[in-house]
C-alpha cells in the first residue's frame, strides 16, 4: 500500500513525504506508548499514534518506520514536521480515531507488524 493509498483510505492530510512519495507500506501498528512499541513492534512500516511529541519521531527512526500517522485530528508541530523531514519519515494526519484508523487499513490489507506475548 501506498502512502498516497494510506492518505486516502484515512481521509488524510498528507504533512511530509519523508524520502519517498512511492514508500511501499506493508505493515502497521497503533500505539500512545512508545515504550511499547519499542519492545513489541517487529517489522512494521508504519506507527499509528495520538501522541504529538520529537519522541515519536525518534522512535519511528530506531524502529526503521517509514511513516507516523497521527489519529483524532491532531497534527504536529511545525518542529516535529522539520525533524521527520530531516529523518526521511512520512507524516499523514487523519481525523479519525486510532480504532477506526486501524480498522479501515486491515480492511483494506494491512496487516499487523507487531510481536505481542
Amino acid at each position: 500500500m501506498t502512502l498516497k493509498e494510506i492518505a486516502e483510505i484515512l481521509e488524510g492530510e498528507i504533512l511530509c513525504t519523508g524520502d519517498n512519495e512511492d514508500l511501499e507500506i506493508t505493515s502497521a501498528c497503533g500505539s500512545d506508548l512508545m515504550s511499547d512499541v519499542m519492545a513489541f513492534v517487529k517489522n512494521s512500516a508504519m506507527l499509528l499514534t495520538g501522541l504529538l511529541n520529537m519522541q515519536v519521531i525518534r522512535t519511528a527512526e530506531m524502529m526503521d518506520m517509514r511513516l507516523i500517522v497521527f489519529v483524532r485530528g491532531k497534527k504536529p508541530d511545525p518542529c516535529v514536521v522539520e525533524m521527520a523531514k530531516q529523518k526521511g519519515i512520512a507524516l499523514v494526519c487523519t481525523k479519525h480515531s486510532m480504532f477506526v484508523a486501524c480498522g479501515l487499513l486491515y480492511s483494506h490489507g494491512l496487516t499487523e507488524g507487531g510481536n505481542h506475548p
